[in-house]
């Protein structure tokens, strides 16, 4: 798609230009930042369905609000592009999600208009409370305004905070944004409730009435009718609207694509002092047939061809596809087995278990909580619930796996895609953390796949353990290519596979980096330096026996894993070490101890170590100089 001309976004530099254009050329606007989104994300990748649907919304935000001054919160915040667009940032789109450029998420350090970063759903209203709260303490009068999707009413964080608000701020604005979708279409009872308001035949008229509601901004008759109008709402449920029960005033629903209309109504919602709720109804994908069509695809996608919303195939099956087929194809001789996600069944390639056993898959909203204990229950009456949650996401269920999964031994499977770093998704979505905040959990089997074929493997292995929780970590996107056996093997658990035997170097590689343990041995070979190498596949349980074994010889050992250096793979085995009394220098390739970046994953891999060359730099450092290298320091 060429770029078109952008006469009207090329002159917004700071939110008080969107302040002053002509409400006539609002329409005009919206169109030049679809095009530039469509445009951009086309070659970037990114999210591109939810910005898309928050275009008016955005633009009439900014004509009503002034930040830096008011804050304005986005709930997950992966449709904030618009946001950038219209705080100066619309010059640096094609940066998006590239190393030194954009995050793809809102980011407190990259632009005082953006209040709060998020990456993670159901924080919005919370944080959004603090600031309010904040706000009526100093005595201050600037507005907090929270956007929140209706997706995030299924977290339970975002009902906690609206149990709080009454109590806690006199005024607050919660923009609630009905589209419909978060990832996956929405589910539950929540939904379902929002559907049944907009769907009751006295709402065909509340368009009209919302105009004429604020015709006469912040008169007697403007907030007369508004009552009204919300107390007709009111009548027309039973119960009543929640929203009134937990203390806010509830407006709309409107139609959250008519700018001038939602301009108008954030102006009335000013003059309000007291917590609102205004429900607005958008479409996630606007003005783009194929977002339109395939909402859950174009929610987060890579490169595609903008004439079509093609994406080039991969290569060869991800790692998600082959847990959502073989998952589907063990629970088709296990009636026992069943699937659960929160909120991401096409992210977690559980789609094609959902067409195949649609009885025994269970998307449970945006609620990872929840999906951790309502696969407790079930495992507590023989069913097999393989809990498929991506890393970064699985923290929020932390408490869940140690005092009820893990605790009363229950035979849950926590199945952790997006497992290492995810690139261009940034810091909130980078899986390093897991191995650190699961590996000492007692009761617990935990495993990484070297590649596709032995993911299978272990998959299957898991639906043949009984004895408690296992846990499995495993990388975005396609691993070798190395495709699994029509008919799987189960692994011994607890027994890693010796790859290479040599003497002087010990390479332990974990999951997708025993590649690159490999490539250091070819490197190290080539100069006439014998390495040995293990494929580790269990966390927990250790191969000691193996490891030791070779370590004991080595007069150096390396370990490779795609973790965080704190609380990682490598500090397991320098802990078995010491408790055996084995002196062998131990030289760690992983993430440091900070936030990694977004970026390219191989260009941060290159500024961060982690490849076989660096790998190799500090082995022979090692064997020349050992007294000089402080990185075989154990406690390093």
């Amino acid at each position: 798609m060429p770029k078109i001309s952008t006469t009207l976004l090329s002159t917004i530099k700071t939110p008080e230009d969107v302040r002053t254009l002509p409400e006539a050329d609002l329409p005009r606007l919206a169109q030049e930042i679809r095009e530039e989104l469509i445009r951009t994300i086309s070659r970037t990748g990114g999210h591109l369905g939810p910005n898309l649907g928050v275009v008016e919304l955005t633009i009439a935000l900014h004509r009503s609000f002034s930040t830096p001054t008011d804050k304005l919160l986005f709930d997950v915040s992966h449709q904030g592009y618009v946001h950038k667009m219209l705080t100066g940032r619309a010059d640096r789109l094609d940066t998006i999600r590239q190393y030194g450029g954009l995050n793809g998420f809102l980011l407190r350090t990259e632009s005082e208009h953006d209040a709060y970063g998020a990456g993670h759903a159901g924080t919005a209203l919370s944080a959004g409370l603090g600031m309010a709260t904040a706000r009526d303490l100093r005595g201050s009068n600037e507005h907090v305004v929270v956007v929140a999707g209706d997706a995030a009413l299924t977290c339970g964080v975002s009902f906690e905070a609206l149990n709080n608000v009454a109590s806690a701020t006199r005024r607050l604005i919660v923009v609630l944004n009905d589209n419909k979708w978060s990832i996956s279409k929405n589910v539950g009872a929540v939904s379902n409730y929002l559907s049944k308001i907009t769907a009751h035949p006295t709402f065909a008229h509340l368009h009209e009435q919302a105009a004429r509601l604020v015709e006469s901004l912040g008169g007697k008759g403007a907030r007369d009718l508004a009552h009204k109008v919300e107390s007709g709402v009111k009548h027309l449920l039973l119960p009543s609207v929640i929203f009134e029960d937990l203390g806010f005033r509830y407006y709309g629903p409107i139609d959250g694509h008519d700018t001038a209309l939602l301009t108008r109504t954030f102006e009335f919602l000013k003059t309000q002092n007291e917590p609102v709720i205004l429900h607005i109804l958008t479409t996630k994908g606007k003005g783009y047939s194929p977002a339109l069509e395939q909402p859950d695809k174009f929610h987060g996608l890579g490169k595609f061809q903008p004439e079509t919303g093609e994406t080039e195939p991969a290569s060869s099956p991800t790692y998600s596809q082959i847990f959502g087929t073989r998952l589907a194809d063990f629970a088709d001789h296990n009636n026992r087995l069943v699937a659960i996600t929160a909120a991401m069944g096409g992210g977690t390639g559980l789609s094609s278990f959902q067409t195949r056993h649609p009885t025994r898959y269970y998307d449970v909203g945006i609620a990872e909580e929840h999906a951790a204990l309502f696969a407790c229950g079930l495992a507590t009456q023989g069913f097999k619930p393989f809990l498929s949650i991506y890393s970064t996401f699985m923290q929020r269920a932390y408490d869940m796996i140690i005092h009820d999964i893990a605790l009363q031994k229950l035979n849950v499977a926590l199945c952790m895609d997006r497992a290492g770093l995810s690139g261009d998704d940034g810091p909130t979505h980078h899986g390093l953390f897991d191995i650190g905040f699961l590996r000492h959990v007692p009761n617990l089997i935990f495993m990484q796949p070297k590649d596709e074929e032995e993911f299978a493997d272990m998959l299957w292995t898991m639906t043949h353990y009984h004895a408690g929780p296992t846990a499995i970590r495993y990388p975005r996107g396609t691993g070798t290519g190395t495709q699994p056996k029509e008919h799987p093997q189960l692994l011994e658990i607890g027994q890693s596979e010796v790859l290479r035997h040599g003497r002087r170097v010990l390479l332990v590689g974990l999951g997708n980096m025993v590649a690159m343990a490999e490539q250091t041995a070819d490197i190290l070979e080539a100069q006439g330096i014998d390495a040995a190498v293990i494929n580790a596949r269990w966390i927990k349980p250790l191969d000691r026996q193996t490891i030791e074994f070779f370590a004991r010889a080595a007069e150096v050992v390396c370990t490779f894993e795609d973790h965080v250096l704190a609380n990682g793979f490598g500090c397991a085995l320098m802990e078995a070490f010491a408790e055996s009394r084995i002196a062998t220098p131990v030289i760690r390739i992983g993430w440091p101890d900070n936030f990694i970046e977004h970026g390219n994953a191989e260009f941060l891999r290159a500024k961060y170590g982690l490849t076989a060359g660096a790998a190799a730099e500090k082995i022979l450092a090692e064997l020349h100089h050992p007294e000089a290298n402080t990185n075989a320091n154990p406690a390093a």
